[in-house]
């Protein structure tokens, strides 16, 4: 993950430095001594994605929550400040983390971690089953939705035509949505889904 670094403070900014080079999968780069500067980089930056930003909230020209207001496009925050008063305002920027200064290596650690898993999850397709499984007189069926021709809605019943069988099943299209979308082979008498 790229991140960069937004503080006034050098002393601060060497402390985060530090544990960033700790850290594998963290690639910082720049730090910055001013927000204005910061945010002028994000805002026109068109070059290597920033994902993550290290960001004090007490600063002077812009202040930390003025800084994520300016912001086209908010990456992922970790906010670290001396005061715990901002902790409730930052999140409605939806901030990954809020640690309190003097920051702990534990606590970076923490907070990187929980950064990783918002990242994995908005990089990785969401993975959609391919299958259903229903109840056929007294065995469990595994159905594809490629084999799928098309389904019926009769009330409190389900068909399933497929190429080798049709099932009639008990019980309503809630647990067919997605097959009738992957395939968009659904007859319904009633209401459309």
């Amino acid at each position: 993950m790229n991140c960069i670094i937004v503080d006034d403070d050098n002393l601060s900014i060497k402390i985060i430095e530090e544990f960033v080079q700790r850290m594998d999968g963290l690639n910082l780069l720049g730090s910055y001594g001013s927000a204005v500067e910061a945010v002028n980089m994000l805002n026109n930056n068109t070059g290597t994605p920033v994902h993550l930003i290290f960001l004090d909230i007490e600063m002077p020209e812009m202040s930390g929550i003025e800084f994520l207001k300016a912001l086209n496009v908010i990456p992922q925050v970790v906010i670290y400040s001396s005061e715990e008063k901002y902790a409730l305002e930052s999140y409605e920027y939806d901030v990954t983390d809020y640690l309190l200064k003097p920051v702990t290596y534990g606590r970076f650690i923490k907070a990187v971690s929980r950064a990783r898993e918002r990242f994995e999850k908005k990089e990785s397709p969401v993975k959609q089953s391919t299958e259903i499984f229903i109840k056929n007189n007294s065995s469990l069926v595994r159905v594809k939705y490629d084999d799928i021709l098309w389904i019926e809605a009769l009330e409190n019943y389900v068909v399933l035509n497929t190429f080798r069988e049709k099932y009639t099943i008990h019980f309503t299209m809630n647990p067919l949505r997605t097959a009738c979308r992957l395939t968009g082979l659904c007859v319904f008498t009633g209401r459309i889904l």
